[in-house]
């Protein structure tokens, strides 16, 4: 193998791997509502959760990838241990695909509709295709699909390379007597696993090893070996990711690798007994593309046929690796709120974000709700619960806050793109609510210490107000569960309250003008109406967003004026709420 072609395979290699990360990287942002969607759906059954990992893995051609997610999810709670056998058992078998694709290069035929199956037929088309959606297209998600027609164009043509540079050393010595040593299953379970832990992907060591295959010299039975040392391999990108991770993160890693290294081992044992004992021509043969295709596919599924009935003994298996310390229980294993995994996958990320965002929200509503009662039943106990869930909205708005700016240097769809924006915007209103909620807590707090209390027409008008609260806090939360309905509802009430804060502040200075109310009273009255109309106008902001972030814009100021010059329905409904909050 002279110098040239030394090059040649190096920038074959280069074009295959850069090409399958690519590719890799854009299905996984092309295909994050799909992902989201399969995962949601996920339970603890078994044939459900293989098919999970099955599918995802398929979708984006990494069971490195999935895996690394599965790791994300369990450390974030969203998936339990269990769950997380099932998937990667599936994951294991959904990598194949890849191998599929790849030895589509191996097709001789003079029919022109079978030729136009082989690679180098059909990626001048892709190519055409990609680049025009890619310069051609407005269109982001056009664009995206672009790249993923280029960069499996890259990756064939780097195939394409590899098997040519290395064609021509059949009689090679040098290569043969390399290859030689592959003959022990022992030296090739080390070389496939050695492989691909160095470049963390079983598809691409695949890959490699059937570009290879093209010089003749790998029997079946070589290859064989080295499949299953890949599949260890492959194992090392989920240990690094679960680096840092609660126990049960790092369970669900270890048991990537036990039910390889089981495999590997059962598999391979039968297989060196089987060459002892019965010899069969057939492993003594040149592999090719497809043979190499069907090896693998035929181990995974073997695999996972064999271990995927013990499930809960490699589940048992990592609790006795990783065991838990002394006095805790499993239900005691801390999660991660937001693990730095997902964003590998942003809409399965974004999603996280808004689980969190609605808890959140649930927060600063709870809280509120409480503080009003505290007007007229004032407890300490209730008080010291409403500043802890301040607290708690406090720590939800820094860890969204970081969590989504760091998210968004990831590439993600325009859909999704937007939803991040939207859960920036609404963090910030959710927390405002509870710091009103501790700044109407403070003035019933003031109101029990000096064992005041404020006049009956009063104490009225306050009634009328906090039922109106009330309604815009349930519609508020409607609102960000997608009721669209709701949402419109909230800009009439808002303005509403600010009627009825108006007038309050006004029957106040009439109380005071004919001495039917205290001037020290009065401080605490403006401070109430003052929380109470900011509560309103975040309630109003919240809507706002949610709606023009379904209209696909964020220009919120626009959208009141528009609402409030429209007459039609806003105004109906500012008259509904009208006549039922009135003083």
């Amino acid at each position: 193998m002279d110098f040239w072609s030394i090059l040649d395979l190096l920038g074959g290699l280069c074009l295959f791997l850069f090409g399958m990360s690519l590719m890799g990287v854009y299905l996984e942002k092309s295909a994050g509502d799909g992902l989201k969607s399969l995962l949601g759906r996920l339970t603890s059954g078994r044939a459900r959760g293989f098919l999970t990992g099955l599918g995802v893995t398929a979708v984006i051609q990494s069971s490195s990838a999935t895996t690394v997610m599965v790791v994300g999810f369990v450390n974030s709670g969203l998936m339990s241990l269990r769950q997380a056998i099932h998937v990667i058992m599936g994951a294991n078998v959904g990598t194949t695909v890849t191998a599929w694709l790849l030895s589509l290069g191996g097709i001789e035929s003079d029919i022109w509709y079978i030729r136009l199956l082989k690679p180098s037929s059909f990626s001048p088309l892709l190519a055409l295709v990609g680049i025009l959606l890619y310069i051609g297209s407005k269109s982001n998600r056009k664009k995206d699909i672009g790249v993923i027609l280029l960069s499996f164009v890259t990756l064939l043509y780097g195939m394409d390379r590899m098997s040519a540079s290395v064609a021509g050393l059949e009689n090679d010595p040098t290569f043969t007597g390399i290859l030689s040593a592959f003959s022990s299953p022992i030296m090739g379970v080390l070389v496939g696993m050695i492989l691909t832990a160095i470049i963390q992907s079983s598809s691409a060591s695949v890959g490699i090893l059937q570009a290879i295959s093209s010089t003749g010299r790998i029997s079946i039975g070589m290859s064989i070996p080295i499949i299953m040392g890949q599949n260890i391999g492959t194992c090392v990108t989920a240990l690094l990711s679960s680096i840092g991770t609660n126990r049960n993160a790092r369970r669900a890693s270890l048991v990537h690798l036990s039910f390889n290294v089981i495999g590997t081992t059962l598999l391979l044992s039968l297989f060196c007994i089987a060459q002892a004992l019965f010899p069969l021509s057939i492993l003594q043969q040149s592999a090719n593309e497809a043979t190499i295709a069907i090896c693998h596919t035929s181990f995974n599924i073997l695999c996972t046929a064999i271990l995927l009935p013990c499930a809960s003994l490699l589940e048992k298996l990592s609790l006795k690796l990783i065991p838990e310390p002394a006095g805790t229980r499993a239900d005691d294993t801390p999660t991660i709120e937001l693990d730095e995994r997902l964003m590998t996958t942003p809409a399965i990320a974004v999603a996280r974000c808004r689980d969190l965002t609605r808890d959140m929200a649930t927060l600063a509503s709870d809280a509120l709700l409480l503080a009003m009662d505290q007007l007229s039943d004032y407890r300490p106990d209730a008080a010291a619960l409403i500043r802890k869930k301040e607290d708690a909205a406090d720590h939800y708005e820094d860890l969204l806050g970081s969590y989504l700016v760091k998210l968004n240097t990831h590439p993600m769809t325009d859909r999704d793109g937007r939803q991040s924006g939207e859960l920036l915007r609404l963090i910030g209103d959710f927390e405002r609510i509870s710091d009103h909620a501790v700044g109407i807590l403070d003035s019933a707090e003031e109101l029990h210490r000096k064992n005041m209390h404020f006049s009956q027409p009063a104490v009225q008008e306050l009634q009328v107000l906090t039922e109106a609260v009330r309604e815009i806090l349930r519609l508020t939360g409607a609102a960000f569960d997608g009721d669209q309905d709701a949402a419109a509802r909230v800009e009439p009430l808002e303005q509403v309250i600010d009627g009825l804060c108006e007038q309050m502040r006004t029957r106040h200075i009439a109380r005071l003008q004919k001495g039917s109310c205290w001037v020290e009273g009065g401080f605490i009255w403006s401070d109430l109406l003052t929380n109470f109309r900011r509560v309103s106008d975040h309630c109003s902001n919240v809507a706002g967003c949610i709606i023009e972030t379904a209209h696909e814009s964020l220009d919120l100021h626009d959208y009141l004026r528009g609402v409030k010059s429209g007459g039609g329905s806003f105004t109906a409904l500012y008259n509904d709420y009208t006549a039922a909050y009135h003083l």
